[in-house]
């Protein structure tokens, strides 16, 4: 493999405002390419917004989704990649031949769509199904997976990817700066970010705090570092419906080291260059090169109910 230059990107979206988002998605992946990135990642329903979804009926939902690839963003996507000779990766809500609803990640070039990853722990709306596969797929000789948002708080999955043959893994997010029963989360007050300018350091400390980062570096350098994985997070900053978000979308090597992050409150993005040495170098390998199946797979795969349960969908906002 050769080496590979990815942008991680953060953006204020818009909801339910699809040629806003493809603006500002266009705009960051041509500024990429000119600075020679091969790859740019945005967060997740990127194309779409997120929480706002969670006031929507099927109907409205079914509005607002479109079908993979033939829909319209896809093929805008598409139109951007080739202008600029990027590959991007964005997300939406889609729609199915049977109006079934989902929420995916896709890949795609000049060509077309190379993957499409369905979430398998939605819950932004109880009209979403759950997707039922895991993606691998390649990019210029690199095997890649995706894991959106909560896909990459059950261990499991992020494994399993890894195990798949994934050596980069994209996880596309809108978290942090939401009510959670582990200690300091909450919500960020939105008049932080309306004075942003006149008093910056207020919100970074919000942003940096428990509510956001230090929650953030609690567990995602683990996942690379566990599964000697480069990982690009991206999340959005900024208003998302009546929440905010504090986006420091960053780019993480195997051995759990942060290569670049988002630091600003504008729409940026950051570049990293991935070298497949590393994949061999860190310490993840040899622990997944140690494993000892036989103790564990019956206790691993034994039957059980999922639940989730999801205390932030109303902000004191709404």
């Amino acid at each position: 493999m050769d080496k590979l230059k990815i942008a991680t990107a953060q953006f204020e979206h818009k909801s339910a405002d699809k040629a806003y988002n493809l603006a500002v998605i266009e705009r960051l992946a041509k500024e990429a390419a000119s600075q020679g990135a091969d790859v740019i990642a945005f967060h997740e329903c990127s194309i779409t917004g997120y929480t706002f979804a969670r006031n929507l009926d099927k109907q409205q939902m079914l509005a607002i989704a479109e079908r993979v690839p033939d829909g319209e963003s896809t093929r805008q996507l598409i139109a951007i990649a080739a202008r600029y000779d990027i590959i991007i990766l964005a997300g939406l809500f889609e729609k199915d031949e049977n109006d079934n609803l989902y929420k995916p990640y896709i890949c795609i070039d000049k060509n077309g769509l190379i993957a499409k990853h369905r979430k398998l722990h939605p819950f932004i709306n109880p009209h979403l199904t759950a997707g039922q596969n895991y993606t691998i797929f390649e990019i210029k000789g690199w095997k890649c997976g995706i894991l959106i948002c909560y896909d990459n708080n059950v261990i499991e999955n992020v494994r399993t990817t890894k195990l798949l043959g994934a050596d980069i893994i994209f996880m596309p997010h809108v978290t942090m700066c939401t009510p959670s029963s582990r200690p300091g989360a909450g919500f960020v007050d939105p008049q932080l970010w309306q004075n942003r300018e006149n008093d910056p350091i207020s919100l970074r400390l919000e942003f940096d705090g428990m509510k956001g980062r230090s929650w953030l570096m609690k567990w995602l350098p683990a996942r690379a570092y566990d599964n000697a994985v480069y990982v690009v997070f991206s999340n959005p900053t900024g208003m998302d419906d009546d929440q905010l978000k504090n986006g420091c979308s960053m780019i993480l090597d195997p051995f759990g080291d942060i290569l670049a992050e988002c630091h600003t409150f504008d729409d940026s993005f950051v570049t990293a260059i991935l070298t497949p040495e590393k994949l061999i170098q860190a310490g993840g390998n040899r622990y997944l090169n140690a494993r000892r199946p036989d103790l564990y797979r019956d206790i691993i795969g034994q039957q059980h109910e999922p639940t989730q349960k999801v205390v932030w969908l109303h902000s004191d906002n709404s």
